[in-house]
């Protein structure tokens, strides 16, 4: 909602995706950079701790964007606000996931039951969040889906904070320990880099989708087509949360890399938002599988001390990799049209399925254990 929002107000005062791109480059970096070090925090500290401390921040950070933004601050100025929001968000999502580790143990099957239904959980939020955004801007005002965002984000924080029995223990620190980065294994890495295109893949999705709808007269329907896309990647999660599954997490990452790309084909010959909205769907079958297959190769590949800073990375990738394509993406739309951007997202698809081709062995290994 936030991201959604921040693109429709820099559009309006602005009139540049170009510029809505680089913003987005901009807080990916910081997100990808910061994630993981709040989420290791998280791990020696506590997360009720870490979030108290960090949520007020990214609150008030937001607020003095739009003030800056709206009253013709200097563009250095409004940038730097969203980049210092962005550096006070913590990975919330592998927040939650370490909790479920934490509960349900070494039940692998309950554990692919709950990633996927916090994958769900996931589409749902993504289904009504733009929706509501889009509609806030539309008879609100650009700003709205951020405000209503912030609403949001500090009850459930406050509702999350409360829950104490499910917070994992704290990792201490030990002394004269020296902390060896996870993204260093190669089981990471494996994740990690096809991930980073996979953030690209949705990152340039999303702002070709938004330019799509604006420039066909459609503000309305941006939510809607975005929810859309959720809905399919919300449909599958809920047959993968069901089935208790004779492959290993590593094999089906790599098939559904190959199936979400080969389903999102039908975004190559999108001419109204009627097949936009049927190509999203398609397409969204094959998301949820694949970050639920992601997060358990990665999980399981580093001691409990470190899990959380893990999942971290898994998420700092594709938050990475959503800094890739903002500024092209934006100037093809601004000088070709949206209908020519969606060949950024077939090609971030692509490259993501290149990535493994360097973890071949790598790959072998973690499916024979």
């Amino acid at each position: 909602m936030t991201f959604l929002s921040i693109t429709f107000v820099i559009v309006d005062v602005k009139h540049s995706y170009t510029l809505a791109g680089t913003v987005s480059t901009g807080a990916s970096i910081i997100s990808a950079i910061v994630g993981p070090t709040w989420s290791r925090y998280a791990d020696r500290l506590g997360q009720r701790k870490v979030l108290r401390f960090v949520i007020p921040f990214n609150v008030l950070f937001d607020l003095l964007f739009l003030f800056s933004i709206y009253n013709h601050a200097p563009t250095y100025v409004w940038m730097t606000f969203i980049f210092l929001a962005e550096s006070f968000w913590p990975n919330i999502g592998g927040l939650v996931r370490r909790r479920w580790l934490w509960t349900l143990g070494d039940d692998r099957a309950l554990i692919n039951t709950a990633y996927s239904f916090e994958a769900l959980v996931d589409e749902i939020i993504f289904i009504i969040g733009p929706l509501i955004a889009s509609l806030a801007a539309t008879f609100i005002a650009p700003f709205g889906g951020m405000l209503f965002a912030m609403i949001f984000m500090t009850t459930g924080m406050t509702a999350f904070i409360s829950m104490k029995k499910t917070e994992p223990p704290l990792f201490a620190k030990i002394e004269g320990e020296k902390h060896e980065l996870v993204i260093k294994m190669r089981a990471v890495q494996a994740v990690f880099f096809p991930f980073i295109f996979m953030g690209a893949f949705f990152s340039s999705l999303t702002l070709v989708v938004v330019g799509y709808t604006q420039q066909h007269n459609a503000n309305s329907y941006t939510g809607l087509v975005l929810a859309i896309w959720a809905a399919g990647s919300g449909v599958a999660a809920i047959f993968n949360g069901s089935i208790k599954w004779k492959i290993s997490d590593s094999q089906r990452f790599i098939r559904n890399m190959m199936v979400i790309a080969v389903v999102s084909i039908p975004l190559l010959f999108v001419h109204s938002i009627l097949i936009l909205a049927i190509a999203l769907f398609i397409s969204g079958f094959g998301v949820a599988p694949l970050i639920v297959a992601g997060y358990g190769v990665a999980e399981k590949s580093v001691p409990s001390a470190k899990v959380t800073e893990t999942l971290a990375w898994v998420i700092a990738g594709l938050a990475l990799g959503g800094a890739i394509p903002g500024p092209l993406t934006g100037h093809i739309i601004d000088s070709k049209g949206a209908g020519a951007a969606f060949i950024v997202p077939f090609v971030s698809l692509i490259l993501a399925n290149l990535a493994l081709l360097p973890y071949i062995k790598t790959w072998r290994r973690i499916s024979s254990h």
